[in-house]
């Protein structure tokens, strides 16, 4: 249960797809400039540039999946959907 508003916040509140989605929305807007810029400024070796933006997007995933997956369930609380009820 939240402290500040005692709204239960149990499993059943899923945020399904929605998360991934946006996140790979996201990673790859900002890791696709990224890699043509790199790519056509440095002129890397292949491989170095692909595990440096390998590692790079799988870091950046895992940042903002939690946190898009907390802003979907904080968006579905906000708009009383999926099974959010007042408090």
């Amino acid at each position: 249960a939240c402290p500040v508003c005692d709204q239960e916040l149990d499993a059943h509140h899923r945020a399904d797809d929605g998360p991934a989605y946006l996140t790979i929305l996201i990673v790859g807007h900002l890791m696709a400039p990224a890699i043509i810029w790199a790519f056509t400024t440095f002129r890397p070796d292949p491989m170095i540039l692909a595990s440096t933006f390998t590692v790079g997007c799988v870091a950046l995933s895992l940042y903002l999946l939690p946190r898009l997956k907390g802003a979907i369930v904080g968006l579905q609380w906000a708009k009383r959907m999926h099974g959010f009820s007042l408090a």
